[in-house]
């Protein structure tokens, strides 16, 4: 919805209300629009452009003709600065792989300037560094060094209700401190089914370089991060998502204090119930938690919890849905027990379980590579040797050797994903990194590679059209 057509809408009101006059008429925009100058005039100076230097997999011609196997690429995205010594929330996907990251600051205009040039001040650039990053939420921190900076103020992005108006900042196509304004247009959106992620929908104009930026309210307090855009031509349709709050503060407390997050759980897989699975299960109502898997040994299957169960209430709080019960137990610390009203067919049963930190071992593998030592430019994935030390790390190895996924570019093809283990290429082993680059290396665009892959203790193969 557009400012011009807020602002007929308000007028109508205004001019509708009993008593109204035409001199009061214009109340209503006029009120809206310094509103809205208030709050962008607060919130723009914390909002800041990022600039990411990374190595991307190609070839790029040398001189003399020689090809290396690295080539460049530079990248924008936005943030919003969270506190005054410089921590900088944004998007994961933002500084993916980046090797040197610059904040662009704005600097204020100097008020009450007679004369002042609608031209902004020259921007401020200064180095950061990246703290920590989180792939489940595609939230990242970075920090630079510098004091007094102002800064954003987090929200409460539970009480968020469709309708209500919210400001997006951040860099759209590169343009620095833009701003633009709409709706909330949904709460809660799951994008996939069983999905470890809620977003804020909003059909307020989110572009290319938005991602990172903070979606705000009219109080000035950020409620969301944009993070995506469902679009058909690249560009906005009104169709887009932001980070809630509520997470993005447990994430960048996480990050800050342990430069990754600590998620807690106590060994299920928590589906949510719906009138199909509660008919095909007997279960007592259509909506809420069951437990499809509760893995042997964890903490869940020693305090007597079973496939099946559902749950009604974690802490004394309700479980309407397997999202809520894992982001309600994701924050609980590490080696507190949790208290769970299960119900198990006529039984109602009160157990208290352990939490535990759940294993990522995905982050893990990533502080183990750089993308200079360990490319596959055609797979566009960063690999490691399979060593008995790494066999470790992932689960469900089958076999000795290998080549490790560590990391996987944004825009690969292959279909890898990071703890998959490629055994073979074309039928033949592959015993490292190394071997595998090289065979790859020498096979002809437009040909097939046929990988045999390992992925949770489960074989499949893949299929790559070589560029």
């Amino acid at each position: 919805m557009s400012a011009r057509m807020i602002a007929g809408l308000l007028l109508a009101v205004t001019v509708a209300a009993p008593g109204a006059t035409r001199a009061q008429a214009p109340a209503g925009p006029r009120a809206l629009s310094g509103a809205l100058e208030e709050v962008t005039a607060r919130v723009a100076p914390t909002v800041v452009q990022i600039q990411v230097t990374s190595y991307a997999p190609g070839v790029a011609e040398l001189a003399g003709g020689a090809a290396a196997l690295l080539r460049t690429a530079r990248s924008t995205g936005s943030g919003v600065i969270l506190s005054a010594d410089g921590y900088i929330i944004t998007n994961a996907h933002v500084v993916e792989g980046g090797r040197r990251f610059v904040v662009v600051l704005t600097r204020p205009a100097v008020p009450g300037t007679p004369g002042r040039s609608a031209v902004p001040p020259v921007p401020q650039a200064v180095p950061a560094r990246l703290v920590g990053s989180d792939r489940e939420t595609d939230l990242a921190l970075l920090k630079v060094d510098l004091g007094d900076l102002p800064f954003a103020t987090l929200g409460d992005s539970d009480s968020l209700v469709p309708g209500r108006l919210v400001l997006a900042f951040g860099s759209p196509l590169g343009l620095s401190n833009s701003v633009t304004m709409g709706i909330v247009s949904a709460v809660g959106r799951q994008l996939e089914d069983e999905g470890r992620m809620l977003y804020i929908q909003t059909d307020t104009p989110i572009n290319p370089g938005n991602s990172g930026g903070p979606l705000v309210d009219l109080s000035g307090r950020v409620v969301g991060i944009n993070t995506l855009i469902a679009s058909r031509s690249g560009g906005s349709e009104g169709v887009g998502f932001a980070a809630p709050s509520t997470i993005v503060r447990h994430v960048y407390e996480q990050l800050r204090q342990w430069q990754r997050v600590r998620r807690g759980e106590i060994g299920v897989f928590a589906q949510t119930v719906t009138p199909a699975l509660a008919a095909g299960l007997r279960l007592p109502r259509e909506w809420g938690v069951v437990l499809g898997d509760v893995y042997p040994g964890g903490p869940a299957d020693r305090a007597g919890l079973r496939q099946g169960d559902m749950i009604y209430a974690l802490d004394g709080k309700p479980m309407e849905n397997g999202r809520q019960f894992d982001v309600n137990l994701y924050r609980k610390p590490i080696g507190q027990p949790v208290t769970l009203e299960v119900v198990r067919g006529p039984q109602r049963l009160v157990l208290r379980v352990p939490v535990v930190e759940r294993r990522d071992e995905a982050a893990q593998l990533r502080t183990l590579v750089t993308p200079e030592q360990n490319l596959i430019p055609r797979l566009g994935v960063l690999g490691l040797d399979l060593t008995p030390e790494l066999a470790q790390m992932i689960p469900g190895v089958r076999a000795p050797r290998g080549m490790a996924v560590a990391a996987v570019a944004a825009d690969a093809v292959a279909g890898l994903e990071p703890g998959d283990v490629v055994y073979a290429l074309n039928g033949a082993p592959v015993a490292g990194l190394a071997e595998l680059r090289t065979t790859l290396a020498a096979l002809p665009a437009g040909g097939v590679a046929v990988l045999h892959v390992g992925r949770r203790g489960q074989l499949r193969f893949l299929t790559v059209t070589l560029e």
